[in-house]
């Protein structure tokens, strides 16, 4: 059963929370949502921010050139150069634990971020997906994991190690590089 979020949809170019223009982010959102103070907890409480490089911003999320996204070895699957690296180290940690991380999903597209909310709607009207362009899959940051209960618990223990974290709540399969 889906459960109802509360996040307040703000379309894209609209003003933010401080009355700035562009694009909000996913972590404003969840915070606006939150009241704007608070943040999704990671294992050591508040979460580091996400960190998007310039050229990242300005391609644009969900618009980011082949350049800059790599191959993370499972699939069609790609993710920005640093997240890259850190879930290529998570992955083979784990697999030395014995431990089998899938992943499902990484870098959205921006069409593609449109085509999951059509499918699984938005937070703010109690389905699964962040407004389109606002999504940290959008900047080759957030993977979506199948678990077993065995890997979860290994992601809970060790994943932050490698900067990824469990941040959107009732999402155990989401994690965010945020290093």
């Amino acid at each position: 059963m889906l459960g109802v979020r509360a996040v307040t949809a703000v379309p894209l170019g609209s003003a933010n929370s401080s009355g700035a223009a562009g694009p909000l982010s996913f972590q404003r959102a969840l915070q606006q949502a939150r009241g704007g103070s608070g943040q999704a907890s990671g294992a050591s409480g508040s979460l580091p921010p996400v960190d998007v490089s310039d050229a990242m911003r300005a391609a644009g999320n969900g618009r980011l050139p082949d350049s800059m996204l790599v191959p993370i070895g499972q699939g069609g699957h790609r993710l920005g150069p640093r997240a890259a690296e850190a879930f290529g180290r998570l992955n083979a940690a784990a697999r030395r634990d014995g431990v089998a991380i899938r992943v499902t999903s990484s870098y959205r597209p921006y069409d593609e971020q449109v085509a999951t909310a059509d499918r699984v709607g938005l937070y703010g009207q109690g389905g699964w997906a962040a407004v389109p362009g606002t999504s940290n899959h959008g900047w080759g940051l957030a993977v979506d994991l199948d678990l077993d209960e065995r890997a979860q618990a290994w992601m809970r223990t060790n994943a932050e190690r490698f900067g990824f974290f469990e941040d959107v709540p009732d999402e155990p399969w989401h994690w965010t590089y945020r290093a």
